[in-house]
């Protein structure tokens, strides 16, 4: 997911960029969308949904993972997905934002 900031400026608008890897929880799709991604793929946990339980399986991982994103979005302040900032993400090798002064 770090290098997403990278691939986003680099295809400069020209070509949607889709994210694909690792995204297991709304959160993470949260992040890969504040970080430029135009989509988000979420294959593995569909086919492991699929083994479990079949259809009602994806139907109920897709309404988690939809949960999960809603309050994602809520904790960050986002009431839409045009709301997700690239301010609403910190990467490992950036800079924790500064804690307000206590009064």
């Amino acid at each position: 997911m770090a290098a997403l900031p990278e691939v986003v400026a680099g295809v400069e608008g020209r070509l949607p960029v889709f994210f694909d890897g690792g995204v297991r929880r709304g959160a993470h799709v949260l992040k890969a969308l504040a970080l430029g991604a135009t989509a988000v793929f979420v294959g593995r946990p569909l086919v492991w949904a699929l083994a479990v339980d079949g259809q009602q399986g994806v139907e109920d991982m897709l309404d988690m993972l939809h949960e999960e994103l809603v309050t994602a979005m809520a904790l960050t302040g986002c009431a839409s997905l045009a709301d997700v900032q690239r301010s609403h993400v910190t990467l490992p090798h950036e800079s924790p934002p500064r804690p307000h002064a206590r009064l």
